[in-house]
C-alpha cells in the first residue's frame, strides 16, 4: 500500500483562481455561449443571464467552495462524513466528470488536427464535406465502430500524453504552474482574434444581428431556462471541480472574492468570444450573400465547418488567424480536460491511498484507452449521445444533489461566519441561504425535468437504447469504487474546519 506523498496545495491564491477559470473557460464559450446569447433575443438575454449569475452562479459556487474548504477532502470522502451511507452518491459526480474528459479528448484531437491543417487550409474547398466524410468518417450506423481511423487515434493520444505530463506532477508544479501560463495566453489570443474580427468588413452586420434586442422574449420561459442552463454549463457546477480545487486552497483563501473574480472572468471570456465569432460571420454573410442567420450555429459545426469556410475566403490573414483560432479552441480544451481529471484522482488517492502520480497515470492509461472508441467512424454520433446524457441528466442531477447535502444535510448556515469572516467584498446571510436552499434546487429541477423530456422526445431508439447503456456504465463504476475496501487508514478521519 502506498500513502500518499504528494502535496495536493495550491502554491498561491494565484493559482487556485487561474485554474479555476482555466476549467471554467473551455469549448462551451466559444462555441456554445454565442449561439444561445443569439437565439435568445440577442440582448435581450443579458437580463436573465445577469440574474442566472447572481441568483445560481455565484451562490452555488460560494456553497461548493465552503464546503470543499471544511472538509479538505475529496468529494466522496466529504459526503460519507456527512452522511455513512451515502458515499455510492459522492462517486456518482467524478466518475461522471470522468467520462466527459474521455469523450472532450476526441475533440481536443480533431482541433489539434485542424490547428496543423490551418497553415495550409487544409480541409479544402468543402470544409463540411471534409470535417463529415474525410475525416471523422462519419457513419450513423453501429457498424462504424469497426472502421477505426488512425489519424483521429493518434492526434487523440497525443493530447492524453500533453495531460499525463502536466497532471501526474504534483499540484502546484503541474496544473498550477500551466495555469499561469495557459489561462493568460488564452484570454490574450482571444483579444487577438477578436480585435482583428472586428476590423473586418461586414463585421458590424453580424454584430447588429448579435445584440438585437428581442424583448417579447423575455415574456418567455426557455429564454430563462437557457440562461440558468448556460450558467451551470459554463461555471462547471455540479460537477465536484469547484468542491475539488476549493480542498486544496490555504487556510486564509477568501473564497468569495474568489468566486466573484472567477465568475466575472468567465462571463468576460464568453462575451469577448461572442464578438469575434459574429464579427467572422457578418464578414462570411458581406462575402457570401448568405444572411448571418443562415450561418450561425454551434457546437463542432461552428468550429469545423464554418470558422474554415471563413478561412477559406480570407485571404492571406487566414493563415494567420486560423492557426491562431485552433490554438485558442486548444488552450480552452486543454484548461477544462485538465480540470474533468482532478475529482476522480483526489478521490481515488484519499481512498485507496496510492500517489498522485500513480493515480494520474492509471487513470490517463484507462481514459486514453476507452477514447479510442471515439477515432472510429461511429465516434461522432456516440459522443453526442454521451454529450447529451452527461450535460442534460447527469450533471443537472449532481446539481439538485449538492444542494440538497450542502444546504440542508450539511447546513450551509454553518458556514456563513467563516465565509464572511475572510471576504473582502461581499457578505453572505440568509438571502444566500434563501437562494441555494429553496431557490436554486426548484430551478434546477424544472431544468433537469426539461432535458430529460427532451432526450425522451427528441431522441432516436439508438440514441435512448445507447442512453440506458452509458446510464448503467457511470452506475456500475460508480458502484464498484464504493464498494471497493478503502487502503487508506485515514479514509474515516475527516477534520472539519467550520
Amino acid at each position: 500500500m502506498e500513502i500518499m506523498a504528494d502535496k495536493n496545495e495550491w502554491g498561491s491564491n494565484l493559482s487556485f483562481i487561474l485554474a479555476m477559470i482555466g476549467s471554467a473557460v473551455g469549448l462551451g464559450n466559444i462555441w456554445r455561449y454565442p449561439y444561445v446569447l443569439y437565439s435568445n433575443g440577442g440582448g435581450a438575454f443579458y437580463i436573465p443571464y445577469i440574474v442566472a449569475i447572481l441568483l445560481m452562479g455565484i451562490p452555488f459556487l460560494i456553497l461548493e467552495y465552503g464546503v470543499g474548504y471544511n472538509f479538505k477532502s475529496s468529494f466522496p470522502k466529504a459526503i460519507r462524513k456527512i452522511h455513512s451511507n451515502w458515499e455510492y452518491l459522492g462517486w456518482l459526480l467524478p466518475v461522471a466528470v470522468f467520462m466527459i474528459m474521455i469523450y472532450y479528448s476526441a475533440i481536443l484531437g480533431w482541433d489539434g488536427i485542424y490547428m496543423i491543417l490551418s497553415f495550409t487550409k487544409g480541409w479544402g474547398a468543402n470544409p463540411d464535406t471534409f470535417f463529415a466524410t474525410t475525416l471523422l468518417q462519419s457513419s450513423d450506423s453501429m457498424s462504424g465502430l469497426a472502421h477505426f481511423i488512425p489519424i483521429i487515434a493518434v492526434a487523440m493520444l497525443i493530447g492524453w500524453v500533453i495531460i499525463w505530463f502536466i497532471s501526474h506532477r504534483d499540484l502546484e508544479e503541474g496544473l498550477g504552474k500551466v495555469s499561469k501560463v495557459l489561462v493568460p495566453a488564452l484570454f490574450i489570443i482571444m483579444v487577438i482574434i477578436v480585435g482583428f474580427s472586428l476590423t473586418l468588413p461586414g463585421a458590424s452586420i453580424g454584430l447588429a444581428e448579435l445584440f438585437n434586442p428581442d424583448w417579447s422574449l423575455l415574456t418567455h420561459f426557455e429564454i430563462w431556462m437557457a440562461a440558468f442552463g448556460q450558467i451551470v454549463f459554463s461555471l462547471s457546477l455540479g460537477m465536484s471541480i469547484a468542491f475539488t480545487y476549493a480542498s486544496y486552497t490555504s487556510d486564509d483563501a477568501d473564497l468569495i472574492t474568489n468566486t466573484i473574480s472567477i465568475a466575472l472572468a468567465n462571463s468576460l471570456f464568453e462575451n469577448f468570444a461572442a464578438l469575434g465569432v459574429f464579427s467572422i460571420l457578418g464578414y462570411m454573410s458581406l462575402q457570401s450573400g448568405t444572411a448571418v442567420a443562415d450561418l450561425v450555429t454551434q457546437g463542432t459545426g461552428l468550429v469545423f465547418v464554418v470558422y474554415p469556410t471563413v478561412f477559406n475566403v480570407l485571404g492571406q490573414w487566414a493563415y494567420v488567424l486560423g492557426p491562431l483560432f485552433f490554438l485558442t479552441v486548444y488552450l480552452a480544451g486543454l484548461t477544462s480536460i485538465l480540470s474533468t481529471i482532478e475529482p476522480l484522482s483526489f478521490s481515488i488517492q484519499n481512498k485507496f491511498g496510492l500517489t498522485r502520480s500513480r493515480t494520474m497515470t492509471i487513470l490517463v492509461i484507462v481514459g486514453a484507452a476507452m477514447s479510442m472508441i471515439y477515432a472510429t467512424a461511429y465516434g461522432g454520433e456516440l459522443l453526442g449521445f454521451v454529450d447529451t446524457f452527461i450535460n442534460q441528466i447527469a450533471l443537472l442531477f449532481g446539481v439538485i444533489l449538492e444542494c440538497i447535502i450542502f444546504a440542508w444535510i450539511f447546513k450551509a448556515e454553518k458556514l456563513i461566519d467563516f465565509l464572511n469572516s475572510r471576504s473582502k467584498t461581499i457578505k453572505v446571510g440568509k438571502w444566500w441561504l434563501v437562494i441555494v436552499k429553496y431557490i436554486l434546487p426548484i430551478f434546477i429541477s424544472i431544468i433537469w425535468i426539461g432535458g430529460l423530456i427532451d432526450v425522451i422526445n427528441t431522441g432516436t431508439m439508438e440514441q435512448l437504447n445507447f442512453t440506458v447503456v452509458i446510464a448503467l456504465l457511470l452506475l456500475i463504476s460508480t458502484g464498484i469504487f464504493t464498494i471497493m475496501p478503502a487502503k487508506n487508514p485515514e479514509w474515516d478521519d475527516t477534520e472539519e474546519r467550520v
